[in-house]
């Protein structure tokens, strides 16, 4: 398994752009200055009315398939 840490801050416009299919993925760079790229899908639990925002972990097996994204604060 492999974990990268990032900040994440989308506003509430950027979030409705992906459900308006106009956004599929949402690309990070992590704290080491690695870019990730994965489905804006994976966000949605974590959208409120401001948006997104916030430190998340992201977790992936050793195939770099999804595991699991968490907001850690």
């Amino acid at each position: 398994m492999r974990e990268f840490f990032f900040y994440l801050d989308l506003s509430h416009a950027q979030c409705m752009a992906y459900y308006q299919g106009v956004i599929d993925y949402v690309q990070v760079v992590e704290d080491g200055g690695k870019k990730i790229r994965f489905p804006a899908s994976r966000v949605r639990p974590f959208i409120s009315t401001i948006g997104v925002r916030g430190r998340f972990r992201l977790i992936l097996n050793d195939s770099n398939q999804f595991v699991s994204l968490e907001k850690v604060t």
